[in-house]
């Protein structure tokens, strides 16, 4: 039991790591208290909430895989190297890519409550 519970303690530390010292993780962190926020003025229902913790989540996902794959390859290859750096652009899109999923799902759902707001 000990061992599972020393495994949320590395999780939090790999979160604490990642939001400290990258800028685009707190930038998405913020976004996602705004949508939150907004989610609950609007009161969104059950499924709508499900598509925005999940594009929410698919964010957070690719953004610490791309945290954790640019901190390898700084380690294997600290020198500049043209496949290292396709590497850290792959990964960076894939984050843009979630990014742009997660921005059509809030206008998807956002964009007819706001319009039925005005």
């Amino acid at each position: 039991m000990k061992k599972f519970f020393k495994g949320f303690y590395f999780a939090w530390k790999g979160i604490s790591y990642s939001f400290s010292t990258q800028p685009n993780f707190r930038i998405h962190c913020l976004i996602a208290l705004f949508v939150i926020n907004a989610g609950f003025y609007f009161a969104l229902n059950t499924v709508e909430w499900l598509w925005i913790i999940a594009a929410t989540a698919v964010v957070f996902i690719a953004e610490l895989f791309n945290t954790a794959l640019e901190t390898l390859v700084d380690l294997v290859s600290p020198e500049f190297n043209l496949q290292a750096g396709r590497i850290k652009d792959i990964s960076a899109a894939a984050v843009l890519i979630a990014a742009i999923m997660a921005l059509l799902t809030g206008v998807l759902i956002f964009l007819p409550k706001i319009i039925d707001a005005a």
